[in-house]
């Protein structure tokens, strides 16, 4: 049956959802995603508990920068509409276009990833805000943190599937596999969207 889906040229309109693999590969991810769900609530909530338990260390509001935070938001938005233009060209069954724009996605998540990094350095060597600094800091890297381990876990993802399909095609074994991993990215964007909400603004705003 593998056989017969890997050589599938002529693919119907949702090829993620042609077959009986494909939709339960849906339903495992949408399990998947509440568990997910469900941690993020738990670190946000830990965060929110101990967002002003900072002893002598800098508060939020003196802490935050929102331009290059704003600037990683745009990044990381910008990059969830390029997956959409991937998923797009894969459901007309164009692979290169769909490579191309995966490949985009992929170096804005690295270009995210990289501020980040630097958004960290600058807490710790300029503030000394570091991990163990106060229950702040720790509530602050844990819920920051986690996420960015799952942008990098989304990167990691998007690049084993393109060098394992790069000369393969579109077909129906390997449409559900780019398409859950761009749902997973959405997810990713959509988690940061409250981290900035919650963390930075009402950070800044106190």
């Amino acid at each position: 049956m593998a056989d017969e889906l890997l050589k599938s040229t002529n693919l119907p309109h949702d090829p993620e959802r042609a077959t009986l693999e494909g939709k339960n590969k849906f339903l495992g991810f949408w399990f998947f995603l509440g568990g997910e769900t469900v941690l993020f609530a738990s670190l946000f909530g830990t965060y929110l508990a101990l967002k002003n338990s900072h002893l002598d260390g800098v508060p939020a509001s003196e802490l935050y920068g929102l331009g290059l935070v704003f600037i990683m938001t745009m990044i990381l938005l910008t990059s969830s509409l390029t997956s959409v233009y991937a998923i797009y060209h894969m459901k007309n069954n164009d692979h290169k276009k769909m490579m191309l724009w995966l490949g985009i996605t992929v170096l804005l998540g690295f270009s995210f990833l990289g501020l980040e990094v630097y958004e960290f350095y600058h807490y710790v060597n300029d503030y000394g805000h570091g991990f163990t600094t106060s229950a702040f800091s720790s509530a602050f890297y844990a819920l920051v943190g986690f996420h960015g381990a799952h942008v990098a876990f989304g990167l990691g993802w998007f690049i084993l599937l393109m060098v394992r399909n790069r000369k393969r095609g579109i077909n129906l074994y390997n449409a559900p596999k780019f398409y859950i991993a761009s749902l997973y990215w959405h997810f990713i964007d959509v988690v940061w969207v409250f981290i900035f909400t919650v963390v930075y603004l009402m950070g800044v705003v106190g």
